[in-house]
Parts: C-alpha cells; sequence; structure tokens
C-alpha cells in the first residue's frame, strides 16, 4: 500500500472507531495517527489468532478499525484511571 492509502486508512479507521467508542473524536490528525497504531494492533491480533479477513482496502479497513478501537479503549481506561 502507499503512504495515501496509508493516511486514508487511518483516518477512516480512526473515524470509525471513535464512533464506536462514543466520547468524541481526537481531530483528523490524531484519528489517523489512532487508525495507523490500530492496523498495526489489528494486524498482529488477527495474525496472533489465526484469522484472515481478506485482502484489499475493506479488509484493511476493518482490521485497522477493530485494532484503533482496542486502542481506543485501553486509552480511555487509562485516562479515566
Amino acid at each position: 500500500m502507499g503512504f495515501i492509502a496509508w493516511l486514508i486508512v487511518g483516518a477512516i479507521a480512526g473515524w470509525l472507531a471513535g464512533v464506536v467508542v462514543k466520547g468524541g473524536g481526537f481531530g483528523v490528525l490524531v484519528d489517523i495517527i489512532v487508525g495507523i497504531v490500530g492496523a498495526f494492533i489489528g494486524g498482529w491480533l488477527s495474525g496472533v489468532l489465526g484469522i484472515h479477513i481478506g485482502d484489499g482496502l475493506l479488509a484493511s479497513i476493518v482490521t485497522a478499525t477493530v485494532g484503533a478501537v482496542i486502542l481506543l479503549f485501553i486509552l480511555r481506561l487509562i485516562k479515566s484511571a
């Protein structure tokens, strides 16, 4: 994937994760960062669990969103503690 695709997937995944977790977004830049970090978390987690969603842009967005939701959940737990 190219750099622009990473940014697009990160932005979409970060925004979707913000909608799923609720509590307001962090802004476009942080949503992109959360989405990209979430992609790494989702990719690692799917490898560990042996789950293969598929190939392509949609599968990347789903994987990144799952990872971003996990990341936001952990960040909000830490923030509230």
